[in-house]
């Protein structure tokens, strides 16, 4: 049986309450029923990030894989049809080799867990590397029935009003009702790419050693959607925030993946407005000074 890591537990139980302590409670059944099913044993300690939880195993012929369990909800109910697409594709997103739709378990391609492009010391390399990936996965047209940045896009607009008068800040409301003018502007052409949604540096692993891969970098952890490239950029500016760096690195990611640098921007906006919708309340009544820079470094970018 294996151990929940307490730090786990405790991120499961803040941000979903009983319904994380539920999933919790059954994740030692639920990792030995699918260790059992897919002819696994464990083969590292267990790792986990906000909502999934990964055991190292080796298949029956001894190949290494990751089991990964998590809640199915509205951000991972497709995360195992994007691998699909985005591995016949050779997209360079870790390798889907099992999946339970019930319970959203998984078996994926086993990558380095010890060389996460974060870990790249140089910043500017980082941001290449991460930009190449990026390209490779938005060049993947959305399959039908996908999540859609439309609907995204008109939650956010709905929500502006009410998020910018939680505010304290006169230039904070104001700030944030740009981005949502920004926002406004293009929501009409919402895209129709296939987006990880969440590609920061821990998101890119290297490819194993034994396998011949070691120089591969390699994207997992998608919450994806359908929609346009430009709402991808906002990890890679957030991630290792340098405010003197932020219009480098949206420069290279736009050049990199063919995007108009206005729509681009306008979609960075709709992050920041959309992190403001998660955080904004009565416990918190300003914006991130990192997302507020970079909105106000993007304000008329074209």
């Amino acid at each position: 049986m294996i151990e929940v890591p307490e730090g786990f537990a405790s991120v499961q139980a803040e941000l979903r309450g009983a319904a994380g302590r539920a999933f919790v409670a059954g994740l030692p059944g639920l990792a030995e029923g699918f260790l059992d099913r897919w002819g696994l044993r464990p083969d590292g300690p267990v790792m986990y990030g906000m909502c999934a939880l990964v055991l190292p195993v080796r298949r029956e012929d001894g190949g290494p894989a990751a089991l990964k369990l998590q809640s199915v909800d509205e951000e991972t109910v497709d995360e195992p049809v994007a691998l699909r697409e985005w591995g016949a594709a050779g997209a360079g997103a870790v390798g889907l080799l099992e999946h339970d739709p019930e319970t959203g378990a998984m078996l994926l391609q086993r990558l380095d867990e010890r060389r996460p492009l974060n870990g790249l010391a140089d910043g500017r390399e980082a941001a290449r590397i991460l930009a190449g990936v990026l390209a490779r996965l938005v060049a993947v047209p959305a399959p039908e029935g996908m999540r859609r940045l439309s609907g995204v896009a008109a939650r956010m607009l709905a929500a502006a009003p009410g998020v910018a008068a939680e505010l304290a800040g006169e230039d904070e409301r104001r700030l944030l009702l740009d981005c949502a003018a920004a926002v406004r502007e293009v929501a009409g052409e919402p895209g129709d790419r296939l987006l990880h949604w969440d590609l920061h540096y821990d998101n890119i692993l290297a490819g194993r050693a034994e396998e011949g891969r070691s120089g591969e970098w390699i994207a997992l952890d998608p919450k994806p959607l359908a929609g346009d490239p430009g709402f991808e950029l906002f990890p890679a500016l957030d991630n290792r925030f340098e405010a003197s760096e932020v219009l480098w690195r949206f420069d290279l990611l736009t050049e990199a993946l063919g995007l108009d640098r206005g729509r681009a921007a306008a979609w960075t906006m709709g992050r920041v407005l959309q992190n403001a919708m998660w955080t904004t309340g009565e416990w918190t009544r300003r914006l991130s000074p990192d997302h507020a820079e970079i909105a106000r470094l993007l304000r008329g970018r074209n």
